[in-house]
């Protein structure tokens, strides 16, 4: 629980700070008041939140290792990336062009219809997350935070 407590942590700071600042590449800048901003930039990086969570939970399952992060980070990260762009591409077309909960300014960077900050967020953001939970987890989880409670297989090579 403390390492998705650590992910989680990182989620929430690096995404608020990257929803802080695209945040005028989407209607709601200009269109709300300052509370409703503030409201969506905090909803938005809730959600956020939830899908580094989810991923992290993923990419432990697929490798059986709770601490992916500081035993696998190459190959954890990307199952993050992956799934969290994956997804993310197919929310921000849901949202934005089949039931219109949020929409682009002329300012967004675009890609195949889709806004392009979102996706370099995920694409971006959690490798950065994996080199801070490295550094922060050594120290959080001692020196020995790279063994998992989770047993792992190892394959034997038989020489010929």
């Amino acid at each position: 629980m403390a390492r998705a407590g650590l992910w989680s942590a990182l989620a929430f700071v690096l995404n608020l700070m990257w929803e802080i600042a695209q945040v005028r590449l989407y209607t709601i800048w200009a269109a709300a008041d300052g509370m409703s901003v503030a409201w969506a930039l905090l909803h938005c990086t809730l959600g956020d939140v939830v899908i580094a969570l989810v991923m992290f939970a993923l990419a432990g399952m697929v490798l059986w290792r709770a601490d992916w992060p500081a035993s696998l980070p190459w190959t954890g990260g990307a199952i993050v990336v992956i799934g969290a762009m994956a997804f993310t591409a197919w929310s921000e077309w849901y949202n934005v062009y089949r039931v219109g909960n949020w929409g682009y300014t002329a300012s967004m960077p675009m890609i195949f219809g889709l806004g392009l900050s979102p996706l370099l967020q995920w694409l971006i953001l959690p490798p950065v997350m994996v080199v801070v939970y490295r550094t922060l987890g050594s120290v959080l989880f001692g020196r020995h935070s790279t063994q998992s409670a989770i047993p792992t297989h190892e394959v034997t090579r038989i020489q010929p």
